[in-house]
């Protein structure tokens, strides 16, 4: 009797678990292709890309948290917001990541909608990218000057989206960017990319300086806080992070 072929593709631990829910499969198969699919290598490219679209905004991202050693970064980002392009690709820059975000909003209206839909599909793109949360540190710090400017980031991948902080703005605008919508930004990213985030401004007197040295001290700590070992294991008492 001729058996029906079985399409497997291997993936995350809960992707191959879904797949055979609702299949009679040999059990020791299935333990060797689960094997298969969750072993951990800390060299692989971490990448995402993300579309998203609303009545608002239409915005594609794709981000990679590893540049391969000799390889250039790509970083081409084009929100409408002249200045939100440019901390974004400070933000990529400084955290060696490769940045392609396009997006076209309903800037008539105001900035509010780009910049954060934006953050929402960059802190998508991070969560995506991440995958399984092992081998990393977890945890990063960054402090950025910029003449006068002083910066802090401290990150934490905890799966617990929050954001707190301080940026000490005094202007309305930054080009054309309200700077009310900076720790919006900020706070949007987190929310997206499940971590908790806190910026703060130590010192400093001119709010583009202010500004540009949050998102270097961000790029920083995300930096240090994705950097990969060899173990593969859980950084967490609870044995897991969850995504």
């Amino acid at each position: 009797m001729r058996g029906e072929a079985l399409e497997i593709n291997l993936g995350t631990r809960s992707s191959l678990t879904s797949q055979f829910a609702h299949t009679a499969f040999c059990p020791l198969v299935y333990s060797d292709l689960l094997a298969m699919a969750t072993q951990y290598d800390p060299h692989s490219v971490r990448t995402a890309t993300v579309m998203r679209k609303t009545g608002e905004t239409d915005i594609q991202c794709t981000l990679t948290l590893d540049v391969e050693a000799g390889a250039k970064q790509v970083i081409e980002v084009d929100t409408g917001i002249g200045f939100l392009n440019h901390m974004l690709h400070a933000l990529a820059k400084h955290g060696k990541m490769s940045l392609q975000l396009k997006c076209k909003g309903d800037l008539e209206v105001d900035d509010h909608h780009t910049a954060e839909d934006c953050a929402l599909a960059l802190g998508e793109a991070f969560k995506k990218a991440l995958g399984e949360r092992r081998g990393i540190r977890r945890y990063g710090t960054g402090f950025a000057p910029l003449d006068e400017a002083l910066a802090r980031a401290v990150l934490d991948i905890s799966s617990r989206p929050y954001f707190c902080g301080d940026l000490q703005l005094k202007r309305e605008k930054i080009g054309d960017l309200s700077t009310e919508m900076i720790p919006h930004v900020f706070h949007s990213f987190a929310e997206a990319a499940g971590v908790t985030l806190h910026v703060d401004v130590l010192r400093g007197f001119n709010d583009h300086h202010k500004s540009e040295s949050a998102f270097k001290a961000l790029a920083l700590a995300i930096r240090e806080a994705i950097q990969r070992d060899d173990s593969g294991d859980v950084p967490s008492t609870k044995g897991v992070l969850a995504v």
